[in-house]
């Protein structure tokens, strides 16, 4: 068997679906930045702990939460589509004014809803 037959460790990690880097082509370097985050060891168990429950390294697990969340330019960009979905089905467009006073009175439903 000549070397270039042998497995790689990319091939081995392909193989398990558990890359984290698509498009990474086995036999070649990639070279990806690692963060470091500090957080609570308790906070960091849990994660672990929970990553692990669904067959995911804390990092893979990270990764993919990072993928699920809406940075807040996208939050507002999503809340203009339904604003202007509303305005195009039935005409609704609140004013400044009273979507401050429609925020609070949610804000303070949702703080009635979770009080013990």
């Amino acid at each position: 068997m000549k070397l270039s037959e042998l497995p790689t460790i990319g091939d081995a990690l392909e193989d398990t679906g558990t890359h984290p880097y698509p498009g990474c082509v086995s036999g070649r370097s990639l070279t990806v930045a690692d963060a470091n985050i500090r957080i609570p060891a308790d906070a960091r168990d849990r994660l672990a702990e929970i990553a692990a429950a669904e067959g995911l390294s804390l990092r893979a697990y990270l990764a993919r939460l990072a993928g699920t969340l809406l940075t807040p330019a996208e939050r507002h960009a999503r809340a203009e589509q339904a604003r202007a979905a509303l305005r195009e089905w039935n005409g609704y467009d609140p004013g400044e004014t009273e979507q401050a006073d429609l925020d609070a009175e949610l804000d303070k439903r949702l703080s009635e809803a979770i009080a013990p």
